[in-house]
This record gives C-alpha cells, sequence and structure tokens, in this order.
C-alpha cells in the first residue's frame, strides 16, 4: 500500500517522541501491505475498526489514534489524523466531510 502521508506521522512524532516507534513500525508495515479489505487488515493489527468511512489503528497500546481512508482498489492508504486518545474521544475530527 502507498502511505501518503508519512509528513503527518512525523509531526505528531516530533510532538509525541514515545509514538515514533509505533508509528514508524505502523508505517513500515502498512507500506509493505496488499491489504483488500478490513478483513485482511485486521490480521496485522487486530483491533483496526472501521469507523464511518475511516479506519482506526490503535497505536502505542491505545494511548494514541491514527486515522486513516482506505483506498483497497488502488492500494493507497490517506492518513487524515494522528490523534491522543484525549482528542480522538472529543469526536472532532467526525466533521471531517470524508466520514
Amino acid at each position: 500500500m502507498h502511505v501518503i502521508s508519512r509528513t503527518k506521522l512525523r509531526n505528531f512524532c516530533k510532538k509525541h517522541a514515545d509514538s515514533c516507534e509505533a508509528l514508524d513500525d505502523w508505517y513500515k508495515i502498512a507500506s509493505k501491505a496488499d491489504w483488500g479489505d478490513l478483513l485482511e487488515v485486521q490480521t496485522a493489527y487486530n483491533q483496526a475498526e472501521a469507523v464511518g468511512n475511516f479506519t482506526v489503528f490503535n497505536i502505542k497500546d491505545n494511548k494514541y489514534r491514527l486515522v486513516v481512508s482506505m483506498n483497497y482498489e488502488n492500494q493507497v492508504i490517506y492518513v487524515k489524523y494522528v490523534l491522543t486518545h484525549a482528542e480522538y474521544d472529543k469526536d472532532n475530527w467526525k466533521n471531517d466531510p470524508y466520514y
């Protein structure tokens, strides 16, 4: 899968240094993956879930949430949001027009 954009992951990592290793691991796995649907994603990330039109990953033992848009046909992952659990719970990200 082609991940767009790693910049959002790096920027989050600058603010939350303890997330760097987990986000890098996710990027490495996702960029090498050939996922066709959510069930295949869940073989690597069993707690990944569909929320609206997005896929949400728990990062660093659920301390952070990675919200992405997956295009399985084109093998592209669009990184939409990287949030602390508290930010995620505020649901502001659900105002995204693609939600």
